[in-house]
């Protein structure tokens, strides 16, 4: 049997998250998406703001180590809880970004007209 406590992480993947501070002043948390975005500039992995989230791509270990360090950040400004929609997707036969899923549906999209 394999060794289990030592199997790697997959050596990529996309992530789909929406973290949502609990407990802000106000309704509105565009500052804490604002530093959010500000802390992936500096993260060196590739990424997507969308209404509802961010798309972010890289190794299992750097995207999870990523939204981790934007929980803490958060935190460390105050923020005392913070709960978080993560869906992640992985594949080994072929290396695949975000920008190449949409296009690929674009491209069936646009034999429709």
């Amino acid at each position: 049997m394999a060794d289990l406590a030592h199997l790697a992480t997959p050596p990529a993947c996309i992530a789909d998250f929406c973290l949502i501070p609990i407990g802000t002043p106000t309704a509105s948390v565009a500052q804490e998406v604002a530093q959010v975005q500000r802390l992936l500039k500096h993260s060196g992995l590739e990424y997507s703001m969308h209404s509802a989230g961010t798309t972010v791509e890289g190794s299992w270990d750097a995207v999870m180590r990523v939204i981790g360090q934007c929980h803490a950040m958060l935190h460390q400004n105050g923020i005392v809880r913070i709960q978080s929609d993560i869906r992640v997707g992985s594949r080994t036969d072929k290396k695949q970004g975000a920008k190449d899923k949409v296009e690929a549906v674009e491209r069936l999209l646009k034999e429709d007209q």
